[in-house]
């Protein structure tokens, strides 16, 4: 049976076990096998409400050290046990969230979490890292954040081998293996496997765009999109291509630019069999097929079969036009037309 480690200290080493076919307060309680991985008090909540009770949890935080001191369950249990944690197990077991924040009214089990809530309103983050000054409102988020430092990602993906920082980034891509959308919109129907991308989805119906850009007041629906769009105002192409020199404003360019170095196609289409180095870009292919047009325009409803004519399209609206003519200065809404103006000067000149 694996072990699942819980960071802190509860009088020494400390494991949470579950036994199979073990039934406490009427609950089936399940084998629940771990590769030792730790985790989280907040985590621990979470396995909690999968698959465990109070009865199961007085069981769990055994001091391996003392063990031999305490031979009578209770008086064990007793000594073993945080009485704050215990506190907390009680008030989850009996669905019971006593402490309520005066700024907003959200309930919680217990007083810290409150405490730690409360500096969501207050703006307080005591928690900075020594590495890069950056700074939390818990000390949970500092210790994750500590692992991009470290390069620790201690949680696995069983299906591709993957691994992940935090456990919340892995049950996010295990959606990817299973096909689990858990997140539909009320809406229309559409279903995200994430709710941050039904949030932003949700955005397209209410044409809410919070995120502004100082320099030129242009506004998305999302932080990631603005981000983006600041490096037109920087200048910054951060990534550049090993082979060639060639720099990207965004990693993700960078990664699918490789492959027209070494020629990898992995994504093929099982209609015609034509491959392809994107995904996106099998996608967009594979609706000359079927005919679907799952791209919609924000601003005025019209359709697309792939993402980068919707993109072209935007620019109508946006009256964007990022190409532009070295040689007169003229700018245009996407490359293609760039290049027939250029060809234009290219006859002149010959």
């Amino acid at each position: 049976m694996g072990n699942l480690a819980l960071e802190g200290g509860l009088c020494g080493p400390e494991v949470l076990r579950t036994n199979p076919g073990q039934t406490l307060c009427g609950t089936d309680v399940k084998s629940h096998q771990h590769g030792g991985e730790k985790l989280m008090r907040r985590d621990l909540g979470k396995a909690l409400m999968r698959n465990c009770t109070v009865h199961a949890l007085e069981k769990a935080f055994m001091c391996q050290e003392a063990r031999k001191d305490f031979p009578g369950t209770s008086d064990h249990v007793q000594h073993q046990v945080k009485p704050q944690m215990m506190e907390f197990v009680a008030e989850f077991h009996n669905g019971e969230k006593r402490f309520k924040c005066n700024e907003c009214g959200k309930l919680f089990y217990r007083k810290s979490r409150l405490a730690q809530h409360h500096r969501v309103h207050t703006g307080e983050k005591p928690y900075e890292c020594s590495e890069c000054g950056k700074v939390f409102r818990c000390s949970s988020s500092l210790a994750i954040h500590r692992r991009i430092h470290t390069g620790e990602r201690p949680y696995e993906c069983r299906e591709c081998g993957k691994f992940f920082r935090q456990h919340s980034q892995l049950v996010v891509h295990q959606r990817i293996h299973t096909g689990a959308r858990p997140y539909e919109c009320s809406e229309c129907g559409k279903t995200f496997s994430t709710k941050t991308k039904l949030d932003q989805h949700w955005r397209v119906h209410t044409r809410e765009r919070p995120y502004e850009c100082e320099e030129c007041g242009r506004t998305y629906n999302c932080k990631r999109m603005l981000d983006q769009h600041q490096r037109v105002h920087t200048g910054e192409w951060p990534y550049e291509c090993s082979e060639c020199g060639k720099a990207f404003r965004y990693f993700s360019s960078l990664f699918m630019h490789r492959r027209i170095h070494s020629g990898e196609r992995p994504y093929e289409c099982s209609e015609c069999g034509k491959s392809f180095r994107q995904k996106a870009h099998l996608q967009g292919h594979q609706r000359i097929h079927s005919g679907a047009k799952t791209f919609e325009c924000s601003e005025c409803g019209r359709c697309f079969s792939q993402k980068s004519v919707l993109t072209k399209h935007q620019r109508v609206h946006t009256e964007e036009r990022p190409y532009m003519c070295s040689e007169c200065g003229k700018c245009f809404r996407d490359r293609t037309s760039l290049i027939k103006h250029l060809n234009l000067h290219w006859r002149k000149a010959t």
